[in-house]
């Protein structure tokens, strides 16, 4: 079965970086696209970045210019680097995969951003 762990969240202050992993077992990284998405308190799940098996990124408009996605398909990971952090980046991370038209979820992993 496919599962997907994500880790690296935390507590930092505004300004601050954190870089998140996504661990992938019962997949392949190096053939699927994988995305980041994040959902803040009282709000809906947003697409947050996406890396495709090509190595193409892309972002929320959001995040342009703070955040990286990344892969290592040796290890079977991707990476989110999260730089100048704002206290509105506060959400749960989610990485997510499609298999054969089915999405697979982490569990996500907790990010506060404090002012």
């Amino acid at each position: 079965q496919v599962q997907l762990v994500e880790s690296g969240g935390g507590l930092v202050q505004a300004g601050g970086s954190l870089r998140l992993s996504c661990a992938g077992s019962g997949i392949r990284f190096s053939i699927r696209a994988i995305n980041w998405y994040r959902q803040p308190p009282g709000k809906q799940r947003e697409l947050v970045a996406t890396i495709t098996s090509g190595g193409t990124t892309n972002y929320a408009d959001s995040v342009k210019g703070r955040f990286t996605i990344s892969r290592d398909n040796a290890k079977n990971l991707v990476y989110l680097q999260m730089n100048s952090l704002k206290p509105e980046d506060t959400a749960v991370y989610y990485c997510n995969a499609r298999v054969y038209e089915r999405p697979y979820w982490g569990q996500g992993t907790q990010v506060t951003v404090s002012s």
